[in-house]
């Protein structure tokens, strides 16, 4: 089995720490000189042609890393600086000494006057997961510069102006082309505006043992591609189709009959048995054309879907549904049948209407689906994409996918999954069309709930990454998946 990358908070890393010093014997000094090194050992691999090197310094325990950093640069013939704002002396005892080795080294520390010196490289040493409060001032003038040089930026365990906790970032944040993180991972660094912010994000748990972080439960868990292993095995050599499920995919409305037939081909890539589509009669010749592996039905009323709801293991519900009086009679229908359900798109729609518990659903929004269904703003979702995604799983009792950069993942009594998978130019019509026709196919292939929205969503992800490495991210369609979809669901 992969091995899942664990994701922590703030609070419980900072709990780490001092269990650390305080179970092994070590000194916070020595934690942050390991920590020192290791960032100069990022820097060295990443630019090593780089000479003229400026750390900025903050006044807490991230400032002495950045201490640490420049004494070892200096030693090894950088020319090196070291900026701080005119209140930022270190405030702690391992950073008073951080600062006085770096000066016995003949480091000079310079405070900042507005004018910004030359670097290779810029290094972020200003506050990591000790700034909850915008920036204002002199800080931030030193962020805006660092942004606006378009020279290379290292930022020491979180970019400054980043929550760590929440993946959401300060007006002016530092905008990193490498974060690495210290002792464990971080679940802000890998979801919403983090995204943007953290660049290649690394972790270097500064020799600490595993058996340190035993008594701490994960607050979210990191799945990439790797672990796409662990989701579908091979098939034996007796199989039939009706072991891999039938999937009924319902939408379809008319001028809409596009994105039902991508959930249902979706559903067939990701290796489902069976895929029906119950849609408009105008739509059945089209879909029929275009797919003649999904068995396409025109339904018209309630009563013709229960026909093929009997049938089916799995309902993919809400590609081109309507908000109609069409779409509202089979949404309800679907959603009373019992039946194992993914909701997306109208289907959504159609529940923030009228919301209610669903505990055999997997609901797929996207942030301003999240929104209407909790009554919020879309920024207060991105604001904190854990307690959204939390809010929604309680309130409908239910697997939630709330998709964008970092998608998570939530249920009842489950670790959130963060899917590090996926890539911006997956923002695109559709696209949420063929997540419901994987989710839905790996659950009809006997995954959990859980299991199979975390790896629908994931191999949803790598799918669309191998396809944007190939032309580009720009002008990806969601058909452009389709191959990469079959290749990924037959992991080595």
């Amino acid at each position: 089995m992969s091995l899942l990358l664990p994701l922590y908070t703030s609070d419980q890393i900072r709990a780490m720490d001092a269990h650390a010093i305080e179970s092994l014997g070590l000194s916070g000094y020595e934690l942050m000189g390991r920590a020192g090194a290791a960032a100069w050992a990022v820097l060295r691999q990443r630019w090593p042609h780089a000479k003229q090197i400026v750390v900025v310094c903050g006044p807490g325990n991230n400032g002495g890393d950045g201490y640490v950093l420049a004494r070892i640069a200096k030693a090894a013939g950088c020319r090196v600086e070291v900026l701080v704002d005119p209140g930022g002396a270190p405030r702690s005892s391992d950073g008073r000494r951080a600062a006085s080795d770096w000066r016995d080294a003949g480091g000079v520390t310079r405070v900042f006057d507005g004018l910004m010196p030359e670097a290779e490289v810029w290094v972020d040493a200003l506050y990591g997961i000790g700034l909850t409060r915008e920036t204002t001032g002199v800080v931030k003038a030193m962020i805006e510069r660092i942004n606006a040089s378009h020279q290379p930026v290292l930022a020491l365990d979180v970019p400054s102006g980043l929550d760590a906790d929440r993946g959401s970032a300060l007006r002016m944040c530092i905008r990193a082309d490498v974060t690495l993180s210290f002792i464990a991972g971080k679940r802000g660094l890998h979801t919403g505006q983090a995204c943007d912010v953290s660049g290649e994000v690394l972790l270097d748990r500064l020799g600490l043992p595993e058996n340190l972080f035993a008594a701490f439960t994960p607050a979210a868990r990191l799945y990439r591609r790797e672990n796409l292993v662990d989701s579908l095995g091979p098939r034996h050599a007796n199989a039939h189709k009706g072991e891999h499920g039938h999937v009924l995919c319902v939408g379809g409305e008319m001028g809409m009959g596009g994105a039902v037939r991508l959930c249902a081909e979706a559903a067939l890539r990701a290796g489902a048995g069976l895929a029906s589509v119950a849609t408009r009669s105008e739509g059945v010749a089209a879909l029929v054309a275009a797919r003649p592996e999904a068995m396409t039905h025109a339904v018209e009323d309630a009563d013709a879907l229960q026909i093929l709801i009997k049938r089916a293991d799995v309902l993919a519900v809400g590609p081109g549904l309507g908000r109609g009086e069409w779409g509202r009679t089979l949404f309800e229908a679907a959603v009373g049948s019992g039946k194992p359900i993914i909701l997306d798109a109208d289907g959504l729609g159609l529940l923030a209407a009228h919301p209610r518990p669903l505990p055999q659903a997997i609901l797929t929004p996207h942030p301003g689906e999240a929104a209407r269904l909790l009554g919020i703003s879309n920024e207060e979702v991105q604001a904190d994409r854990f307690a959204a995604v939390q809010a929604l799983v309680e309130r409908f009792n239910c697997v939630v996918v709330l998709k964008g950069a970092g998608t998570l993942v939530a249920a009842p009594g489950e670790i959130t999954a963060v899917i590090g998978a996926g890539n911006p130019g997956m923002a695109t019509g559709g696209m949420g069309d063929v997540l419901t026709g994987v989710i839905a196919a790996l659950r009809a292939q006997r995954l959990s709930l859980f299991s199979a929205a975390v790896f629908g969503a994931l191999l949803h992800g790598a799918a669309g990454d191998d396809a944007a490495r190939i032309d580009g991210e720009r002008g990806l369609l969601p058909s452009d998946l389709f191959p990469h979809l079959r290749r990924l669901a037959n992991p080595e």
